[in-house]
């Protein structure tokens, strides 16, 4: 619900800029340019989905159930180089750094007893995204990105009930409007991120308690998901 209404709100403020009238334009030929750059700052929330496969501890019978059970905010921080296609289509790259938290509570189905993981990931990301403008109006264009980005991971999680692998690589969804000031342009982005990869390690040598395999092995896969509110610069 959250989700939704972030959207609606940022849709909102979209067609309200859209339906004012005309006024003068601010850079009006700074969209012509081959290439141009920037940077972003932003705010984020990591997630990840879980999926149990319900495995029983053969050692101590034990059944245990992982979820993620709470969100903390995060920041995200990056540059934009940008390749004009033609009017409508540009291709973007947009190195950047996140880092945020999630919280991951290990349920034992029989005990009732819970385990918590705080989960601290530190991602540096090389996005690469098209993005369609819509026809600009006033100094207000607004549009929409698809892209992939690769990722990799900073942090080991060592002798941790968990570890995530070093890789992972998003799906990335995205919506903005470029508003045009007198001196730059100034660019609010939504970006929703969709894991492809499973991010869960199954190999723990790093584990000098081997029972602790029983959280890992009660997870059949898992996928990290996160949201992106940026500011871009350009």
């Amino acid at each position: 619900m959250k989700r939704l209404l972030s959207i609606i709100i940022f849709l909102s403020l979209c067609l309200n800029a859209l339906a004012q009238k005309e006024r003068i334009m601010n850079k009006p030929f700074i969209d012509n340019r081959k290439l141009h750059w920037g940077f972003f700052f932003g705010l984020n929330i990591m997630d990840m989905e879980i999926k149990n496969n319900g495995a029983i501890d053969p050692a101590t019978g034990e059944q245990w159930f992982a979820e993620v059970n709470r969100h903390q905010p995060g920041f995200s921080v990056g540059v934009l180089g940008a390749w004009r296609l033609n009017k409508y289509f540009e291709l973007r790259l947009t190195p950047s750094m996140h880092f945020g938290q999630k919280v991951i509570k290990m349920h034992e189905n029989i005990s009732g007893r819970d385990t918590i993981q705080s989960m601290r990931t530190n991602y540096i990301g090389l996005p690469v995204s098209v993005k369609f403008s819509a026809p600009r109006y006033n100094n207000f264009r607004p549009y929409f990105t698809l892209g992939m980005a690769p990722t990799f991971c900073l942090n080991n999680h060592n002798q941790e009930a968990f570890k995530a692998k070093k890789f992972d690589c998003y799906l990335e969804v995205g919506m903005g409007c470029d508003i045009y000031l007198p001196y730059f342009k100034l660019i609010p982005e939504l970006k929703f991120c969709f894991g492809l990869i499973d991010i869960i390690s199954k190999q723990r040598n790093d584990l000098l308690d081997q029972s602790m395999m029983k959280f890992t092995n009660g997870v059949e896969s898992s996928s990290s998901n996160m949201i992106i509110l940026s500011l871009y610069f350009e």
